[in-house]
């Protein structure tokens, strides 16, 4: 109330001393401007300045207001894009995990550019067009992620190697996970895809390399873990055992591939029974038998298994006699071991005590059925002249092996 009382009082201030000013000649105003010339009332030309500068002020603020409105306009269009892409990626979502993989990349790839996350629209368009077979399109779309999202390219890379891998394209799976590796050497789940990639291309001279970090990371399952290794330098073993026959022709041939491969194994396979019984049969393959049993004698001081018995059975050590009398010895200890008899068996023929070899074998049989057992008997009692009791064997371990049921017989 106050404040419109001074304004009315101002006016009729300023309207009286208007009023009395108009009364005074006060002259003229004259504006020369090149070849014009304006002259006016002092009053009128003032009057009109006011006018003036309230116009500017009007235009200035309708044109501030106008702006504004625009700028209002703008952000509702850019907000009601991005409700639209809002939905039109969440219904690109349902149709990608409902297998709709033509309407989820359109969905997905048309709501991007105005997503919030757009990364996610590619990455999951990428998918659709994998699942659809256009791998051209793969690529485009994840170069479309890498260019969205600054930072992106860890996540778009293990995209790629994924895709790559699941379209079984392992080269260029391969290529993608060292790219990535050598920008975070130790990321899991990059170790992990790479693992997996040397697996199916079975480079194990490269994954035997990877493994210790896989271990030190625990990225796999003690047990798991334990498998993959031992699968791998098994394959390593191979392949030295491989490389030694190649060059068995040769004047300077030697056994130095494997052997120097068995000095490269981690101390827990070196110590584990398969690996050494698979490192023994290598030797024996090849000719090298004497070291293969040394080698076994040694780890069957300390550690025994019936597998490793087995192969010491077969092998010919520099000293037949000698090996028989160590395995006797063991037999004082493991009376009933069937697989340590079927070894002192062979180890006799090996020594021809024929008769010593027939009563092992016997007893072998005796305590367990074993086919193996039974084809030693039986050659033995072809050579001895006991062919009725061969052919009796040979039925029982092929009636044994063919898993006939137990039906009636008639009587000889």
């Amino acid at each position: 109330m106050i404040r419109i009382l001074l304004i009315i009082l101002v006016a009729l201030l300023l309207g009286t001393a208007l009023a009395m000013g108009l009364q005074y000649d006060l002259g003229y105003i004259r504006i020369s401007l090149g070849n014009y010339l304006v002259e006016t009332n002092f009053w009128i030309g003032l009057a009109l300045l006011v006018l003036l500068v309230v116009g500017s002020v009007l235009v200035i603020n309708m044109f501030r207001r106008l702006r504004h409105g625009t700028g209002m306009v703008a952000n509702w269009l850019a907000r009601s894009n991005e409700r639209r892409a809002r939905r039109r990626t969440t219904q690109g979502l349902l149709a990608l995990a409902e297998g709709n993989w033509p309407r989820a990349r359109k969905l997905l790839t048309s709501s991007a550019e105005h997503a919030d996350t757009p990364l996610i629209n590619y990455l999951a368009a990428a998918q659709a067009s994998f699942e659809s077979g256009d791998h051209e399109a793969v690529d485009e779309l994840l170069r479309k992620a890498f260019e969205s999202t600054p930072g992106s390219d860890m996540a778009v890379g293990i995209t790629q190697a994924q895709l790559q891998l699941a379209g079984n394209r392992l080269e260029q799976a391969l290529a993608t996970l060292l790219r990535l590796r050598k920008q975070a050497p130790h990321h899991p789940f990059v170790l992990k895809l790479l693992k997996n990639t040397y697996v199916r291309l079975e480079d194990w001279r490269e994954l035997s390399r990877l493994l210790p970090e896989i271990r030190k990371r625990n990225l796999m399952e003690s047990e798991e873990l334990g498998d993959l290794e031992r699968r791998v330098w098994h394959n390593l073993l191979q392949s030295a055992a491989e490389e030694c026959r190649r060059h068995s022709g040769e004047p300077t041939a030697s056994l130095e591939p494997l052997t120097r491969l068995w000095d490269e194994l981690p101390g827990f396979l070196r110590r584990d029974e398969h690996t050494i019984r698979e490192y023994a049969r290598l030797l024996a393959e090849l000719g090298d038998e004497a070291q293969a049993e040394t080698l076994l004698r040694k780890v069957l001081r300390n550690h025994w298994g019936d597998d490793l018995i087995n192969l010491y059975g077969r092998v010919k050590g520099l000293k037949p006699d000698e090996q028989l009398l160590v395995a006797e010895q063991w037999l004082k200890d493991r009376p009933n071991n069937p697989e340590l008899l079927l070894a002192l068996g062979r180890l006799s023929l090996r020594n021809e005590l024929w008769g010593k070899a027939r009563e092992y074998f016997e007893t072998s049989l005796k305590l367990r059925r074993s086919r193996e057992t039974m084809a030693e008997l039986s050659r033995l009692n072809a050579h001895m002249g006991e062919g009725e009791n061969s052919v009796k064997l040979l039925m029982q371990g092929l009636v044994k092996d063919s898993g006939l049921p137990d039906l009636p017989m008639p009587k000889a």
